[in-house]
């Protein structure tokens, strides 16, 4: 059976625009106010990206980083997130959710018990940013066991011979991080050569969906809209602080910025 990560991308190929997927950290600013932002943009977005707060967001830039103290100082446990992830699952939007973080949390909590957890509220994917290949080989083939995609990350540096290993052991979407950066950073690279390094990764197997992200905007989206996806992130926790120093709610706000997301691209 098809995993609905594919089955989003086979829809938005049959729509000929890329999947629009949408990351913000679970818990920001609280439970409650999380699992209404995530409901609230799953109306145009395709796929839901959640990231799980940690103290030490080694590859996240500070828009990210103060999303991730936000919810730490609300007290936010894997625990709680997997809550938001089974009630998010309940609602009519649902769409094909992925968690993002790091290992330390995820050994702490138990690979085998996170992974039974991950299937029992409906986790679709899983990206684990400092768990690389091929390292992260044995795990992946567990992820598959439990109905959960292991999401395998390409960068700039990836050397060829590499990346055909990468691909070859992936599941159903892979990640290309645009540049060498933390989340968040402007687009140092034109995105006429980011899709050139796309293409050359799609020559060595096309069937598989290859993701952007990392400088991704409401700027830059409409100019890289060849991709099979394109992640933004970093963009919507920014609107998310602004929101809560302006007092407004932020709900409104990232349903509108990801239904405008979506218009460039579709």
């Amino acid at each position: 059976m098809s995993s609905k990560i594919l089955l989003a991308f086979k829809k938005c190929k049959i729509e000929k625009r890329p999947a629009l997927l949408t990351y913000t950290v679970a818990g920001d600013n609280s439970k409650k106010k999380s699992l209404e932002i995530i409901k609230s943009i799953a109306e145009h977005a395709d796929i839901i990206e959640l990231g799980f707060p940690h103290n030490t967001p080694i590859a996240d830039g500070p828009q990210i980083q103060q999303s991730s103290f936000r919810a730490l100082k609300k007290g936010i446990k894997l625990q709680d997130v997997f809550k938001i992830v089974k009630d998010f699952k309940k609602s009519k939007h649902s769409k094909p959710l992925i968690l993002m973080g790091y290992l330390n949390l995820v050994l702490q909590y138990g690979k085998v018990r996170f992974l039974k957890e991950c299937k029992k509220f409906g986790v679709d994917g899983l990206i684990i940013v400092d768990f690389p290949f091929p390292e992260n080989k044995k795990f992946a083939k567990q992820c598959k066991k439990y109905s959960v995609n292991f999401i395998q990350l390409l960068s700039p540096t990836t050397s060829k011979k590499r990346m055909k290993e990468i691909i070859r052991n992936s599941h159903d979407m892979i990640y290309y991080i645009s540049m060498l950066s933390t989340t968040g950073a402007k687009l140092k690279v034109s995105p006429k050569k980011i899709l050139e390094q796309y293409k050359s990764i799609k020559k060595i197997n096309s069937k598989k969906n290859l993701v952007i992200g990392f400088g991704i905007t409401t700027k830059t989206i409409s100019s890289l809209k060849n991709a099979d996806g394109l992640v933004v992130g970093s963009q919507l926790c920014k609107e998310i602080t602004k929101c809560l120093k302006r007092r407004q709610n932020p709900v409104t706000k990232l349903n509108k910025m990801v239904s405008s997301l979506k218009r460039r691209i579709s």
